[in-house]
């Protein structure tokens, strides 16, 4: 069922450009309270404006404050519309706290000779126009608001208000597939009014909206189209339009054909897995364009998109603002009912960490795959392998957990499901996105590679086969590994995994100067994504302290109790020829990043005999590189 959304609409402008006359013909048209900014002044404010002093921010901050308190009170009854000059964005900021997602604001503009003849005409006001200029000098355009032009007639102006605000839609889904479909119906049982588009092909894609829109109740208001230029003019200015189609050229053929209908100031917001880069290069398009382009990462799957995903939009911040209220409010909730949502950095951030989160993501659900066959090959049957992972879920417990949980206990005529399903592991690109980036940025993120290979060699079934019936099969096991065990092994594998995602974000952050927050990162990704886990609850708390998860005193203890099993479980596998290339990764990576003194010695030396790369020597802390001719 729809949520009843009661808004108020903030008339804003310079003394003298008619708000209150516009405030109360609106009023009556809409049939909801009016309230006029300047009756709710202190003595003092009055006083001083009678004499022709300016207010300064501390005269107002009272007021404004007062103003809100009006705002949120009337909010709890019905709809309101309240005038003031709310000349700075920080006045608006503080009028609309706490109520962004119901607030619209209309910015009444014109010309300073305009507002003084005006000012000129009107009597009983303490406002004189010996103040104009000063209110024009603190006068900051919005971005977020509907302007409009004071030399229409009254009457039309109210009727432009109410076609724009009253009638039209504030946000626009392109691209109803499955996420597109489950945000916008997040987004109407939310209070939102939206506008849906879906292109149309014959006798494939028609009246695909149209037909979405009548199947679901919450959709009653919502604007169907497959008619781009409709779909445009349909929503309230800034037009907040988020694409759901698949990432890639798709994204600027979408752009190109937008192009034509958008105006200054318009936000596209992508909210796909597209690479970061290209995310950056619409930016920077969008932005000469005088638009705006927000790059969002959004995960939790079909389920998370209609009852709460974690979103990552990142872009120009005052453009986030203006869609900060929808994405916030769509978003999933954590512990401390907080949304799972927030703004990450400029440009290509946000698509940056949500590939990362997908290369964290595929070590997950590689490691899994693991213990699934380690146990497999102790002779457990599906049931009895879920029941041991449900019993991890008190101290180790994931969204992924679960969901293994449940699929290994899925039988389809009496047998398991899993024993069905062809071992051939398929992928999106993002997983290897974030293998280029880690090379790329010099960050050793080596698990989620690791990961990706072992996709890449499930695909070759036939090859695998074939290479089994050459080397034999490697059935004879005799692994000696207890569950508990095993969970101590996966516990100390998933750390490494997630010390290495962030260290990437880490670094990507620094080398592109994003100043991303990680314990923010993580906390959005405690609700509403894939890899939401009891793990990333602790490192929220531990990542306010340190930008390396292996640094902190509480990893260090867990890490000295879990690696004894672990060496002791992927030593067993290797004896006994059973492939798990991210649990034994983990194991390599932090041996190796452990290790003062390491073997690259030799590296370089080679390199500077081969090449004369040059080497730098220990007994010599100056820095300075030597070359040495190796021959002689």
């Amino acid at each position: 069922m729809t949520v009843k959304k009661n808004n108020v609409i903030f008339i804003m402008g310079v003394s003298g450009c008619g708000k209150t006359t516009i405030g109360n013909l609106l009023a009556e048209s809409l049939r909801i309270p009016f309230f006029d900014g300047d009756d709710f002044h202190s003595q003092a404010n009055v006083d001083k404006m009678s004499n022709g002093i300016p207010l300064n921010d501390e005269d107002r901050y009272g007021w404004l404050q007062t103003l809100n308190g009006l705002a949120k009170e009337q909010l709890e009854k019905q709809s309101c519309i309240i005038v003031c000059s709310a000349l700075k964005q920080s006045y608006r900021d503080l009028l609309s706290q706490g109520i962004e997602k119901h607030t619209k604001w209309v910015h009444l503009a014109g010309t300073f000779d305009q507002i003084e003849a005006r000012i000129n005409n009107r009597s009983d006001h303490f406002m004189s126009s010996a103040l104009l200029q000063s209110q024009f000098d603190t006068l900051e355009q919005p971005t977020d608001a509907l302007t409009i032009d004071i030399s229409l007639k009254p009457e039309d102006i109210v009727e432009k208000i109410r076609e724009e605000i009253d009638m039209k839609s504030e946000f626009g889904l392109f691209g109803l597939g499955v996420m597109g479909k489950s945000l916008s119906r997040n987004l109407a049982n939310n209070g939102f009014r939206v506008s849906l588009f879906n292109r149309h092909v014959d006798g494939l894609e028609e009246d695909v909206a149209v037909n979405f829109k009548n199947e679901h109740e919450e959709l009653a208001s919502a604007l169907a189209f497959d008619d781009i230029e409709a779909f445009v003019n349909s929503l309230q200015r800034p037009r907040k339009i988020m694409l759901m189609v698949n990432a890639g050229k798709t994204i600027d053929i979408v752009i190109d054909l937008l192009m034509p209908h958008l105006s200054e100031g318009d936000i596209i917001i992508d909210g796909g897995n597209s690479n970061y880069n290209k995310t950056k290069a619409r930016f920077e398009y969008l932005k000469a364009k005088q638009m705006h382009f927000i790059g969002t990462g959004v995960s939790g799957g079909e389920e998370g998109a209609l009852k709460g995903p974690s979103i990552m939009p990142s872009g120009a911040k005052e453009a986030y603002k203006n869609v900060q209220p929808y994405l916030e409010t769509i978003a999933a909730k954590d512990e401390n009912k907080l949304p799972c949502c927030t703004y990450v950095g400029p440009e290509g951030s946000g698509h940056f960490v949500k590939m990362v989160h997908n290369g964290i993501e595929y070590a997950e659900m590689q490691l899994l795959a693991e213990v699934f066959s380690i146990l497999s090959a102790t002779g457990k049957d599906p049931d009895e392998i879920a029941d041991i992972l449900e019993g991890w879920k008190v101290t180790a417990n994931s969204y992924l957990l679960e969901i293994t949980v449940d699929i290994l206990r899925k039988k389809e005529n009496k047998d398991w499901l899993i024993h069905k399903i062809l071992d051939k592991a398929g992928n999106k690109g993002t997983g290897n996105w974030a293998t280029i980036a880690t090379a790329q940025l010099g960050a050793p993120s080596t698990m989620m590679a690791s990961a990706l290979f072992a996709r890449y060699i499930s695909f070759y079934k036939d090859d695998r086969v074939e290479a089994q019936q050459h080397y034999g099969s490697h059935n004879d096991l005799s692994l000696e590994v207890s569950s508990e065990a095993l969970l101590n092994t996966y516990q100390f594998a998933r750390i490494i995994n997630h010390h290495q995602g962030f260290g990437l974000i880490q670094q990507a952050s620094g080398t592109y100067h994003w100043n991303i927050n990680l314990s923010e990162l993580a906390r959005i990704w405690t609700g509403g994504c894939i890899i939401k886990s009891s793990l990333m609850v602790e490192l929220v708390e531990i990542l306010k302290d340190t930008d390396s998860i292996l640094k902190s005193e509480t990893i260090i203890k867990q890490i000295k109790a879990l690696k004894p099993d672990a060496n002791k479980v992927v030593s067993e596998c290797i004896l006994n020829e059973l492939p798990v290339p991210c649990l034994s990764e983990a194991l390599n990576f932090f041996n190796a990043f452990t290790t003062a003194d390491s073997s690259a010695n030799i590296i370089q030396a080679q390199r500077d005999y081969f090449g004369a790369h040059t080497y730098q020597r220990t007994d010599d802390g100056s820095g300075k590189f030597y070359h040495t001719n190796w021959s002689e």
